[in-house]
């Protein structure tokens, strides 16, 4: 078992692993990070309790009427389903002697939930990323530094502790392609089956991922384009050591046939969980052919006669798109900043990459557009209470995910400034994710009621750091009207957004209890920078 276990620690995979786990548990706060996850939670707890999806009292704020006039969550049932083994074993702990007289928030089943589920996501998708890389034909570090750079260095680190559909999209997406890539490459129709369900259950937790599923084909037909025309890349195979994309054109029944074949396999897949989705629909709301938008908006409606007959498709298309772009508090760009230099390598670079990799990152890049296009209109385009622009972050990590192995791979193509440039652009990226994870998400949302927009959102979360650190909140202009008319809400988004401090300041806990998970809170702090440096060592042997 020592030998074993020594083994491990010298296998950068297993590392990497570990690594993902234990910032997924550092990071936490025990809460859900959002109502909208709490909601979900509610329906995972329907499936298999007598509660209601919704409780009377959540009306008109959350709920939709539905058949017979009970109501019913609007959200698709995905990561309701993703919550249920943690659902089942929160609540029996909750329900051990040691937390019966324990009913504040953070409650022990959210803390259970919150824990296991993102650890659970985030080793799945630091294994998942790894793997589908490595079929891109990158280098051991080139794998290690990307997938650390998307866990540590984009928006996937905030919705790690803020647990949203973010990142098990994220994770269902990249499996989508890692596996459909696998069939191309293999022609195994078990590879594309399992790539056709990880795409099929993302249609459960949100319809708009068809895009997706859509990208995920289209990659696989650029991948056979670019290898059609001879694009071999040879420059950047040299610097990975991979094997030459395929010369010459395949015959168009080739094509065709490979056509067929993906279409006898993922077809039947896709058809099967949209029909899940629509039967889950008539269950709820009695029509197959809907969305919950459409009846959102009849009752919204209903209730108020004043808004736009279009809503809520009533944001200017112009508006939404160069919101996504530019906006200060929302651009993608600025909370994620390794998308520019995603964009800007492949540009650089489209001359020297293999067909995989321009396929890739040509596909991901049709896919971001894609969704800033599809809800440039939607009249909460921005993703409301969210750090960024959340209904593209996930798109825009998957542009990102490719930014690192390409500086890394072509070092010596790139030249030292470009070089330098692109590791300032992430470590600035670093920082604003680090930053990211301080505060309860909604904290510059309440100051922007009073200081107005437009407003740099990353620079204010910096600036609310630094007046918190020295007790200048006040002083400082930061304690708005709005932050104060919820006395939780206020006590929440006043201390540092991790589990330890949210006991010791929101729950009611002896302190022992607050002491221990400060102790062990430090101590995967530690254990997580004993991973990353022994991740180093192993990586420096291999060189």
């Amino acid at each position: 078992m020592t030998s074993r276990f020594a083994q491990w620690l010298r296998d950068p995979l297993f590392l990497l692993c570990l690594t993902a786990g234990l910032l997924a548990f550092v990071v936490q706060s025990g809460e859900l990070g959002t109502a909208d996850t709490a909601h979900r939670l509610q329906t995972t707890h329907w499936l298999w309790t007598s509660e209601p999806q919704v409780f009377p009292y959540e009306y008109p704020e959350f709920g939709l009427h539905g058949r017979g006039g009970r109501l019913h969550s609007w959200y698709g049932i995905g990561q309701s389903l993703l919550m249920l083994p943690s659902d089942l074993l929160g609540t029996w702990i909750a329900h051990w002697s040691i937390f019966s007289e324990y009913e504040d928030d953070p409650a022990v089943r959210s803390i259970v939930v919150s824990y296991f589920t993102s650890i659970l996501v985030n080793v799945l998708t630091a294994l998942v990323a790894f793997r589908f890389l490595r079929q891109l034909r990158f280098g051991m570090k080139e794998l290690v530094a990307s997938v650390l750079a998307l866990m540590f260095c984009t928006t996937h680190l905030h919705y790690t502790q803020n647990m949203m559909e973010n990142n098990y999209i994220m994770l269902l997406t990249l499996t989508g392609f890692s596996f459909q890539y696998e069939w191309l490459r293999t022609g195994s129709r078990r590879a594309l089956f399992w790539g056709a369900g990880a795409l099929g259950l993302n249609l459960l937790t949100r319809l708009t991922t068809g895009m997706d599923l859509i990208a995920t084909g289209i990659f696989v037909l650029l991948v056979s384009w670019f290898e059609a025309r001879g694009a071999t890349g040879a420059s950047h195979i040299s610097q990975f050591g991979g094997r030459a994309g395929a010369p010459g054109s395949p015959p168009a029944n080739l094509l065709l046939q490979r056509l067929i074949d993906y279409c006898k396999v993922a077809a039947p897949v896709y058809v099967f969980f949209f029909v899940v989705d629509r039967a889950y629909q008539f269950y709820r709301f009695g029509s197959f052919t809907n969305t919950y938008v459409t009846l959102f908006a009849r009752e919204y409606q209903q209730r108020d006669p004043t808004l736009p007959a279009n809503f809520p498709w009533s944001t200017p298309f112009h508006a939404g798109v160069l919101g996504a772009l530019f906006q200060p508090e929302k651009s993608i760009f600025l909370f994620d900043p390794l998308l520019v230099l995603a964009i800007f390598l492949l540009t650089w670079l489209w001359k020297r990459l293999t067909p995989e990799v321009r396929a890739y990152g040509l596909t991901s890049l049709l896919l971001l557009l894609g969704y800033i296009c599809f809800y440039a209109r939607y009249t909460f385009w921005s993703g409301d209470f969210a750090w960024g622009d959340r209904y593209v972050s996930t798109t825009v990590e998957l542009v990102a995910l490719i930014a690192v192995p390409l500086l890394m791979g072509l070092r010596e193509v790139l030249g030292k400034a470009i070089w330098r440039a692109g590791c300032a652009l992430i470590a600035v990226s670093l920082v604003i994710q680090l930053a990211s994870l301080a505060f309860w998400l909604p904290l510059e949302i309440y100051q922007m009621e009073t200081l107005g927009h437009p407003t740099f959102v990353i620079a204010l979360r910096c600036k609310n750091i630094v007046a918190f650190v020295l007790g200048k909140m006040d002083a400082w202009g930061l304690i708005t009207g709005a932050m104060t008319q919820d006395t939780w809400d206020y006590v929440h988004i006043t201390t540092w957004n991790f589990l330890p401090f949210l006991l010791r300041r929101v729950g009611v806990t002896p302190g022992w209890v607050g002491d221990t998970a400060l102790a062990i809170w430090v101590a995967g702090i530690a254990a997580l920078g004993a991973a990353l440096l022994r991740l180093r060592s192993c990586l420096r042997a291999l060189a």
